[in-house]
């Protein structure tokens, strides 16, 4: 692993990790990866729609990504912990670059449109896998130190993908006139993907050496849910996501309430991934946060009062700032929330860890979506947005009284505050090994 970059005048350098040859390497291979598969949902979106005209059939791209995330993940997760995590995230991604190759086949050959689906379903299978290998490869390759500016420098570029992707993916769709080139082309993005992540040095870490069983499967669980701090992050992130679906009802607001048509909604929708980018941007130059508890709390505070905002506005020069600062919050919380994960979980945990988060955010990305639209069904898109912002806010004030531990977080340190951390994952290994003096872990 590359050495830590010298300090010149003792304040906070902001491109400190940047300068880690690893760290360049993975981020911009996550880049590519986030890229390419934003270009691919776009695009698979517009041609099932072109081809079939079915609602329906949009719906079950959703659904044929999402059991992967449900029947694999935590699996996954454990296989990670004990594999080679280099190597899981090098086949996952060069089997993500393969499916992309077999949707361009499919488009190319007018293939059966039902053949779209199989290669989605590989791809679920393949991102469930590669997930759990984000914090196991981050933590491998630069010091601890750094985790908070490489959670920040790591969301500014998936923010960024989340942006570009759905653009070039509908533009490459229009100038090309057909989907195959689009898909051709996030493959071989894949494919550099895939090499980059060839090329890391990663330091030896921890493996797990745990029996398989259905306990050591849920280790990840039990240890996120006895370390409070990050218990509690998850669970104000989940619900945020949860009751601020107002991503999912875009479409409605942008014909019916401030009806701006299709334009409009591509305004609306690069609205937060650009608060969210220059939030990242900006937390990478400031450096970690001396309260990271407290912030993150008034983050969640921020998110849930600009959803009501966005609910009750009809300018579109208001939506728009309120999108933005609810880009701009959501970024906060989850570079907190990422450098709490890396700092606090073991390196044997990772893997584990990494999967249940996994399944978490992405079951209450998918869940909140359904939830805004029945919601948006029953009380109309305005009401289900504003309800779902004042529940965000509702729950603040209840997580800090049942975790006083997320209140009273100051700087996330590595040393001082991992330890009852460590302690908390000696426990659930000893728990899971049977007895005393088993670790769980072996180095690699």
């Amino acid at each position: 692993m590359s050495q830590d970059p010298p300090h010149t005048d003792g304040g906070h350098d902001a491109y400190a990790v940047l300068r880690f040859r690893d760290f360049r390497f993975l981020v911009s291979s996550n880049f590519l990866s986030s890229l390419a598969q934003a270009m691919i949902s776009v695009t698979v979106g517009w041609e099932l729609y072109d081809r079939t005209g079915s609602a329906l059939a949009l719906g079950m791209v959703g659904l044929v990504q999402i059991v992967p995330n449900v029947l694999v993940s935590l699996p996954a997760g454990q296989y990670v912990d004990r594999a080679d995590q280099q190597r899981v995230a090098v086949l996952a991604t060069a089997l993500v670059s393969l499916a992309a190759a077999g949707l361009a086949f499919a488009s190319f050959t007018d293939a059966p449109y039902w053949l779209i689906y199989i290669f989605l379903f590989f791809t679920g299978i393949a991102r469930a896998f590669r997930s759990p290998t984000q914090g196991a490869l981050l933590a491998a390759i630069i010091p601890s130190s750094h985790f908070s500016g490489a959670a920040a420098w790591s969301s500014s570029a998936s923010q960024t993908a989340s942006v570009l992707g759905p653009a070039l993916g509908g533009i490459g769709v229009a100038v090309a006139g057909a989907p195959g080139p689009v898909y051709t082309a996030s493959a071989v993005m894949l494919a550099i993907a895939t090499f980059g992540l060839t090329v890391l040095n990663p330091r030896p870490i921890e493996r797990s050496r745990e029996k398989l069983s259905v306990d050591s499967l849920l280790t990840g669980l039990r240890f996120l849910y006895r370390t409070k701090v990050l218990f509690a992050g998850t669970m104000l992130d989940m619900v945020g996501v949860l009751f601020g679906g107002a991503m999912a009802l875009l479409p409605i607001f942008a014909e019916d309430v401030l009806q701006v048509g299709s334009t409009g909604l591509g305004f609306l929708r690069a609205a937060p991934a650009i608060g969210a980018v220059l939030t990242s941007l900006a937390v990478a130059h400031k450096g970690p946060f001396k309260k990271a508890g407290p912030t993150f709390l008034l983050t969640v505070v921020g998110f849930g009062a600009a959803t009501v905002l966005f609910g009750f506005s009809r300018s579109m020069a208001l939506s728009l700032v309120a999108l933005a600062l609810v880009g701009a919050f959501d970024a906060i919380s989850m570079v907190i929330r990422h450098t709490m994960t890396l700092t606090y979980t073991p390196d044997h945990m990772r893997g584990r860890v990494g999967a249940v988060n996994y399944v978490f955010i992405g079951m209450s990305n998918e869940f909140g979506d359904f939830f805004s639209g029945v919601l948006a069904a029953a009380i109309g898109a305005t009401a289900a947005v504003v309800l779902g912002g004042f529940g965000t806010l509702a729950v603040v004030p209840i997580a800090a009284l049942i975790w006083p531990e997320i209140r009273r977080l100051g700087e996330i340190r590595p040393l001082d505050d991992a330890e009852p951390v460590a302690t908390v994952a000696a426990e659930v290994a000893e728990s899971v090994a049977g007895g005393p003096g088993g670790s769980g872990a072996t180095r690699s």
